[in-house]
């Protein structure tokens, strides 16, 4: 007889196996997972569900709710704004991959090492991260305002110094600002996976005579590949939703030259009060952005990654 078979159980308490994994870890219960399921039911998937309710139906958000069928589908199909807000939501959430990734990798990566003044550097760098999108947007209104901000001051650079008076000029002003205020968050995201990279890899580079160049480009950022699809489809989804800073900064102008998918849903819903036809475009927008990180997971191979604490 084992050591332990003959030890007695605690009196009162009766004697049960443990659910383990194929790791040998005991698996919690359903109960830990209540708390999230209730929460994730009340603020994502009841609301959700009440949108698709409501893109059928003819809503001011006084009286009741009037089953209409497919007329706000139709009339969204047939909208030229609609069109033109769907093509200009992909091409600032484009712009905005294509600028935010290569600077934040070059931040993070660098603010990962040991340079001298790094840390308070880094700080700073990370300012616009505790501030909202609103008072950003407010603070770059009034910097290039064409009569008291900098463009009057910089003819030379800014030209008539109207910048949103143009959509070129407001589409390049909405990624300028866009990139200030989100850049922080992903060089963040690449600082903790450069930190993770084992030092010996770059050890052994160096005494392959590989220089910093090479070391980034054959360590770095292959070893920062799953950080980047993690930051590209926050980017993505952040793009697709992008809001407050239209309604700050152009208000979809100039006309509507800067209408994305997002202002437009709110411009239908909350001035038309058309809440049909706006709740017809927010679920456009939630199938679109979960569709674009389906794919972006898919064809980057992140779903098949696994971890040492898998089903844990």
């Amino acid at each position: 007889m084992s050591a332990s078979s003959s030890l007695p159980s605690a009196p009162g308490r009766r004697a049960r196996p443990g659910r383990r994994t194929g790791v040998g870890v005991t698996r919690p219960g359903l109960a830990w997972a209540l708390p999230a399921t209730v929460f994730f039911l009340m603020f994502a998937i009841v609301p959700l569900v009440l949108v698709v309710v409501l893109s059928f139906a003819d809503w001011n958000g006084v009286d009741a709710p009037r089953f209409n069928g497919f007329a706000n589908w139709t009339k969204l199909l047939h909208d030229p704004v609609m069109a033109q807000s769907v093509w200009l939501t992909l091409l600032l959430t484009v712009a905005g991959v294509v600028v935010q990734t290569p600077v934040s990798i070059l931040l993070g990566v660098w603010a990962a090492g040991h340079q001298r003044n790094r840390a308070v550097l880094s700080a700073i760098f990370f300012v616009p991260l505790l501030l909202s999108a609103t008072a950003i947007s407010v603070v770059w209104r009034a910097i290039l305002d064409p009569n008291f901000g900098l463009p009057s001051q910089l003819g030379w650079l800014f030209g008539d110094g109207n910048l949103l008076g143009s959509q070129s000029g407001a589409i390049a002003v909405l990624t300028f600002v866009g990139m200030w205020q989100w850049t922080p968050m992903h060089a963040l995201l690449y600082q903790g996976g450069a930190r993770a990279i084992p030092p010996v890899l770059y050890q052994a580079a160096q005494i392959d005579g590989a220089g910093k160049l090479l070391q980034f480009r054959h360590i770095t950022l292959p070893q920062l590949r799953n950080t980047m699809i993690t930051s590209i489809i926050l980017m993505l989804v952040g793009g697709l939703t992008t809001f407050d800073t239209v309604l700050i900064l152009t208000q979809g102008g100039p006309g509507t030259d800067t209408t994305n998918s997002a202002y437009y849903m709110y411009q239908q819903a909350f001035k038309e009060y058309d809440f049909g036809a706006g709740s017809a475009i927010a679920l456009v927008l939630v199938v679109v952005a979960t569709l674009i990180s389906l794919a972006v997971v898919r064809l980057s191979g992140y779903d098949k990654m696994r971890s040492s604490a898998e089903g844990l």
